[in-house]
């Protein structure tokens, strides 16, 4: 049986996130590479006005992934994948060994303007629950105004990216037709489809000078849904990630089939293990929020020994 460390995408953020990670020298360093190399205070990324921020919320996320995860391997044995939804691919690419923290730190602030300039307002997402994935994609073709399929986050949550009012007016129609819900995402840019592709070719060629390594866990691609070894391949897969759609369901069913039976997933925010457990039927399925460091080594450790 095999671990995987998923790491949240944006929406999961919330103000004090990173003062709320482990009072650990580890998790302090984190804090301290990350302020030299973006030459400005992390710590004040993450309060409620500056979240406001694509740039921000970004940084934040890989910061808190990247310093919790490594505060678990200082004590745990390391997982046998990752994975990141989204901005989530870039702490799962530092912590298999691929891209360094201060590469990540600089791609992820310049993937974050890129966006924001791109759509400032006006463009975001919206989660459809409830519906199958045949009549969201009806939906959408019969939109009067381009929409597009981003996320495909469960066999029955999909979300959509495009302009406030299309999004609205398809919103309408879909609880019409027996939608549970339809939530606007604390997202301000339209992410994974087409309209991100002139900034994802920016970030694409910033990531040409950038060096990568073979991951040394498996690193399971959510765009793909399915493993990368190739550090090329990797180099596409996060520099192209913002445009491309996401497939978290066939991720989790990816690792599922390669044998992972425990998934922890990273701060902050619980949204990944909740759609994991829809999988994870015969596994466990657990969020760092709110759980002790000694539950989640006790985890980590069971699924070594059950591998032995």
């Amino acid at each position: 049986m095999s671990s995987l460390f998923a790491f949240p995408g944006q929406g999961a953020q919330r103000p004090g996130m990173l003062q709320q990670l482990p009072d650990a020298a580890v998790v302090r360093s984190c804090v301290e590479e990350a302020s030299d190399v973006l030459q400005q205070p992390v710590l004040q990324l993450n309060t409620a006005q500056s979240l406001a921020s694509t740039r921000a919320v970004q940084l934040c996320l890989l910061v808190a992934g990247v310093a919790h995860a490594r505060w678990l391997l200082e004590r745990s044995p390391a997982p046998d994948y990752v994975a990141g939804l989204s901005i989530g691919a870039y702490p799962a690419a530092v912590i298999a060994g691929a891209l360094t923290f201060a590469d990540a730190l600089r791609l992820v602030a310049l993937r974050g303007e890129l966006m924001q300039q791109a759509y400032p307002e006006g463009y975001g997402m919206t989660a459809i629950i409830g519906l199958d994935q045949g009549t969201v994609e009806r939906l959408l073709q019969d939109s009067a105004q381009p929409l597009y399929l981003a996320n495909i986050n469960a066999d029955n949550q999909f979300v959509i990216a495009g302009s406030d009012t299309a999004m609205a007016a398809l919103a309408r129609q879909a609880l019409a037709l027996g939608a549970g819900a339809c939530k606007r995402l604390a997202m301000s840019v339209p992410s994974h489809c087409a309209l991100l592709d002139a900034p994802a070719a920016e970030l694409a060629a910033a990531f040409a000078e950038v060096p990568l390594k073979r991951p040394q866990l498996g690193y399971l691609s959510s765009t793909s849904a399915r493993q990368l070894h190739d550090p090329e391949a990797l180099r596409r897969d996060l520099a192209l990630n913002m445009c491309r759609t996401v497939d978290w369901y066939g991720t989790l069913c990816n690792a599922y089939e390669r044998g992972v039976r425990l998934l922890i997933e990273l701060p902050p925010g619980t949204v990944l293990s909740g759609l994991a457990r829809r999988v994870f039927n015969s596994g466990t399925v657990i969020a760092c929020q709110g759980a002790r460091a000694d539950t989640l080594d006790a985890l980590l450790r069971r699924e070594v020994n059950a591998s032995d």
